[in-house]
């Protein structure tokens, strides 16, 4: 087998071949500017939350409550349990850790992010989230590989050297992050346990044969010399960090990803991009205990994740480091609005995404949701917010990307989000239009919506219209001071009108009889 072919089929499926669980691979520079490369001290944690978050249940959005009291009476919190962050938000009890640190300014939520045309496929809706493809693009690489592609040309041929020695991105577990691939390698390498990490027995190249089983057996010893590099500098910086928080949770998995991960820091370790992870959100059955709605599966894992990531901050901040790291969660899809008959609920579309650290602008952004009450059985929260947004304010405020870059890594309509503090950057952010901006009639409707900008200095610059299941069913890319659009070939049911304005993105809801 050819060495390229060898290797495709090895970072295919985002399996580490050597000890370690360091791809080697050859990748091809794009020509992008300057990522990591020890330029910044900041630090990316990503948590993936494996299974699909139920959005409503973890951020409560206090003005449906009533609405939602019916429409899944079987798995609601009762309100005077709920975490109150403000007047209209309130976060699920088992997350006190957050709470205290929402208080401290030190989480952002974005609510109602998703992407047009959602894909309810687990396997099909993660593939996207990691590659930041629209819903009908396939693509072979990650967002963060394609963009680490551009930043590190004769990786890795040249890796690691004097200049940058530590791994490029870490993947903590047995399985690289399909955010890291790149054409023809991963850049992350997966790490278990620290403590077990240990160097191959130092090949040697003397009298390989001049032939394809020589080139091969040259590669293979060059590959375990680069991996018994990284190995080594992961050993020096477990022994050199240290874990100075007693709040994390012994024994449990996810808590030992980001100790492992404060650790690395502690030690020094360059490493810039970190990937973490906690499965078990496909909740369709049992997502709450049937007498006591704010115990059960759901409320285990948001606790795990809360402890996990406050105590992952408390460790930083003992040792100085804090101001330095940002994180956030994403999962493949939000739930339906209606539970089902099995004390839990189904595949559905939009869900908030959380972002922590000491940088952000904090509170909550975007609109809570117009549900009606007799609302269609399959129906998701709509999306607010792009994804591809969230990753390119991160890659542009946070790593100091370009924006063209952004928009070649991403997609071209990107819009920066005022997720940052105006103290860390000077921003120019958007901060999102609110429903309220807007009216809308008749609803419900027969042929035709109408709808009319009521606050001052606002432009639509364009809108989509979704369907109850996330399917883009209209769509307008011109600028416009209002809408007016024929419904008539609509089936009936609820739809949500995303209108992208000079000041962000408002929803509306409306129903065609």
């Amino acid at each position: 087998m050819k060495r390229r072919n060898f290797l495709k089929s090895a970072s295919a499926v985002s399996a580490p071949f050597l000890l370690g669980g360091i791809p080697i691979g050859i990748a091809k520079p794009l020509g992008l500017s300057s990522f990591l490369n020890g330029n910044s001290d900041r630090k990316l944690v990503l948590i993936q939350l494996n299974g699909g978050n139920d959005g409503l249940n973890t951020v409560m959005q206090l003005s449906n409550y009533d609405v939602l009291a019916n429409l899944r009476s079987n798995i609601l919190i009762p309100e005077n349990q709920l975490l109150n962050i403000t007047d209209e938000h309130a976060l699920h009890p088992s997350m006190t850790g957050i709470h205290d640190m929402y208080d401290q300014g030190m989480v952002q939520i974005v609510q109602n992010v998703a992407y047009p045309n959602q894909n309810r496929s687990h396997f099909r809706s993660t593939d996207i989230w990691t590659t930041a493809s629209s819903s009908d693009e396939f693509l072979d690489t990650g967002w963060l590989g394609r963009y680490m592609t551009g930043s590190f040309p004769g990786y890795p041929n040249d890796f690691p050297n004097e200049d940058c020695p530590d791994p490029l991105a870490i993947t903590i577990g047995n399985f690289v992050s399909e955010t890291c691939q790149g054409e023809t390698t991963n850049f992350s390498i997966a790490v278990g346990n620290l403590d077990e990490i240990r160097n191959l027995d130092d090949p040697t190249d003397n009298n390989l044969p001049d032939n394809c089983y020589g080139h091969e057996m040259e590669f293979l010893i060059e590959s375990i010399r680069k991996s018994n590099a990284y190995a080594t500098r992961l050993t020096e910086a477990a022994d050199a960090g240290a874990n100075l928080s007693t709040k994390y949770i012994d024994g449990d998995g996810f808590s030992d990803q980001l100790m492992t991960t404060a650790r690395l820091i502690s030690g020094g370790l360059q490493t810039q991009v970190y990937i973490v992870s906690i499965g078990g959100f496909d909740t369709h059955a049992t997502q709450v205990e049937a007498e006591s709605p704010e115990l059960g599966t759901h409320a285990s894992l948001l606790e795990r994740v809360s402890n996990a990531v406050c105590a992952f901050f408390d460790d930083l901040k003992l040792q100085g480091l804090d101001d330095n790291v940002l994180c956030m969660t994403f999962s493949e899809f939000g739930r339906q609005i209606r539970s089902n008959g099995s004390l839990g609920t189904d595949h559905g579309t939009a869900a908030p995404v959380m972002i922590f650290g000491n940088c952000l602008a904090g509170g909550v952004m975007g609109d809570n949701i117009e549900i009606p009450p007799d609302i269609d059985p399959q129906t998701g929260v709509p999306m607010q917010f792009d994804f591809r947004d969230v990753y390119g304010t991160i890659l542009d405020r946070w790593f100091s990307a370009s924006e063209d870059d952004v928009k070649n890594i991403l997609y071209e309509d990107y819009e920066r989000l005022n997720i940052f503090s105006e103290d860390c950057f000077s921003s120019t952010s958007n901060t999102p239009a609110l429903d309220r901006d807007f009216q809308l009639w008749p609803n419900p409707a027969r042929d035709v919506i109408n709808i009319k900008i009521t606050a001052d200095d606002l432009k639509i610059l364009g809108y989509q219209v979704f369907n109850n299941i996330g399917a883009v069913v209209a769509k307008d890319e011109r600028i416009l001071s209002s809408i007016s659009l024929n419904t008539s070939n609509f089936a009936p049911g609820q739809y949500f009108v995303r209108m992208r304005t000079n000041n962000g993105y408002a929803l509306k809801q409306f129903i065609k009889i």
